[in-house]
């Protein structure tokens, strides 16, 4: 029981720090006022420009990717998928920014990387392509959402990773329920527009 409360503690506070809050505070900018108004990797490269984008959406990896690390440390298979959901819900509910947060993709990209390599390159193609084709950061997201556990199923990964993984994606397709009712409305942003997502 404590190698879990220690997990989940250090999983959590990994994950709740909010860096494209940080990024854009450090250039005097309030990011949860900007755009879509979310702290994530899209939002800022949108507000800020694609070097503050690309720094947010490297250090969203990394605290996933170590969360996932240090619970695997610590605990095994289980513990390394036990701080990579606990890490995704900080990301989506900061202790440091009143409960609010991103969506999770890069975070839990950076879960997906440490677990399985493969895995995640597969993943990003995926984001890649369907992004690239739709111009839509949403829609190559949520796509990639619904595909990551049956690419986790089909590489023969641990069974507690894709049920881990499969809870998280389903959490992530929520967490773009705006998102979705925008591309019902023709209201979305593409890729390539100052507004954000």
């Amino acid at each position: 029981m404590l190698k879990l409360i220690i997990v989940v503690l250090i999983a959590y506070f990994l994950g709740a720090l909010p860096f494209g809050y940080l990024v854009a505070r450090f250039q005097g900018i309030d990011i949860m006022t900007k755009g879509s108004g979310n702290i994530g990797f899209t939002n800022v490269w949108r507000v800020l420009g694609i070097k503050s984008g690309i720094v947010v959406l490297v250090c969203d990896l990394l605290k996933g990717y170590l969360s996932a690390m240090i619970g695997f440390a610590i605990m095994g298979e289980n513990g390394a998928i036990i701080a990579g959901i606990v890490a995704i819900l900080a990301h989506t509910f900061s202790i440091f920014i009143k409960f609010k947060g991103g969506k999770g993709v890069a975070c839990g990209a950076g879960v997906i990387l440490y677990l399985s390599p493969l895995a995640f390159l597969l993943c990003v193609i995926c984001l890649s392509t369907v992004t690239m084709i739709t111009r839509y950061m949403s829609v190559g997201s949520i796509t990639t959402a619904v595909l990551c556990p049956f690419i986790l199923f089909f590489l023969n990964e641990p069974i507690q990773y894709v049920l881990g993984i499969g809870c998280c994606c389903l959490y992530v397709i929520y967490k773009h329920k705006p998102n979705i009712i925008r591309l019902m409305n023709g209201t979305e942003n593409k890729i390539g527009k100052s507004k954000s997502n």
